[in-house]
């Protein structure tokens, strides 16, 4: 029987692009079994509109922003309230083809780690990630996983029965993860508020398990501009800075080698972002903070963060 699939689709202050999201699920191939929306205080008049054109959908009205790290842990939450099996984590500026679900579904199923059998077997893979492209098609920069560094002869076989490639992350744009993996492995890092939180809880996920990149599965992700990682960041850069450090100190995601090929990578792309930045002296203050915060605590417990978030939401 197919699984129960409950799509999760985190939104703030952009109500136009959540409605091409939210159309774009209708419009599956094979629909998800649930829909949750976690609204992250937008003021734009997003709770109305979905409530008015998307009354299907579960609703999850946050008491003030709590980033995209947030919004994801509030939203796996609910799902798993709803006793999910599969959950699809998505952007609001995500609009998937008509056939992606039906392609991660279907990868998920032939997919095998090695000396398994599928979904069958009880092996499937803990996530499967869709390819990334912008609104021209090229693969976004952004959002294309690399090869898992690694990856055995039997690793790389056993995904291509399946279409795919063997990786050691994904992002938030389009992923189908495995609910009872999220049990046993945790939750997205809530304080982690923006950047680095999916990298961290896939890795987390995946940490000596399969993961897929599924290219046969299509989303669109329409950001205002075309870059990847190392674009220019401004304030944010704060963000790249403190949650990296919290990372690879704290995180249980990555091994001691991985976490120094990882950080090595780390500072390269942040070499490069300050060479070709027009304003220095702002990524200079962000790697300050990140550094300060980074190393003199931890993120909040993310049962704290979401709790507090969640006093408006009665189900």
């Amino acid at each position: 029987m197919s699984p129960r699939v409950t799509a999760v689709v985190v939104t703030y202050e952009r109500r136009d692009l959540l409605v091409e999201a939210l159309t774009a699920l209708d419009a599956q191939t094979r629909r998800p079994d649930a829909v949750i929306v976690v609204d992250n205080a937008s003021t734009d008049g997003t709770p109305d509109l979905v409530r008015e054109r998307f009354g299907h959908a579960d609703l999850v009205e946050l008491a003030g922003n709590t980033g995209g790290a947030g919004g994801f842990a509030t939203g796996i939450v609910r799902a798993l309230e709803l006793d999910a099996e599969l959950i699809w984590l998505m952007d609001d500026d995500t609009v998937p083809e008509p056939g992606a679900l039906a392609a991660l579904l279907d990868a998920r199923e032939r997919g095998t780690a090695p000396g398994g059998g599928g979904a069958a077997s009880g092996r499937a893979p803990a996530l499967v990630a869709s390819r990334v492209v912008w609104t021209d098609g090229r693969d976004h920069p952004m959002n294309t996983p690399r090869v898992k560094p690694g990856a055995s002869r039997d690793e790389l076989a056993a995904a291509a029965v399946a279409g795919c490639k063997p990786v050691r992350s994904a992002s938030f744009v389009s992923v189908l993860v495995d609910a009872a993996v999220v049990r046993e492995r945790g939750l997205p890092v809530a304080d982690y508020f923006l950047w680095n939180d999916d990298f961290e809880f896939t890795t987390r996920l995946l940490r000596g398990r399969t993961g897929l990149y599924c290219p046969a599965s299509v989303v669109v992700h329409k950001t205002r501009t075309f870059g990847g990682t190392d674009a220019d960041p401004g304030d944010r850069f704060y963000y790249e800075v403190r949650n990296k450090l919290w990372l690879f100190t704290r995180s249980r995601g990555l091994g001691p080698a991985e976490r120094v090929l990882y950080a090595g990578s780390s500072l390269r792309r942040w070499a490069r972002t300050y060479a070709r930045s027009g304003d220095r002296g702002t990524l200079r203050r962000g790697l300050r903070t990140g550094i300060r915060d980074g190393l003199r605590h931890g993120p909040r417990p993310t049962d704290e963060v979401i709790n507090a978030a969640r006093r408006r939401y009665d189900p």
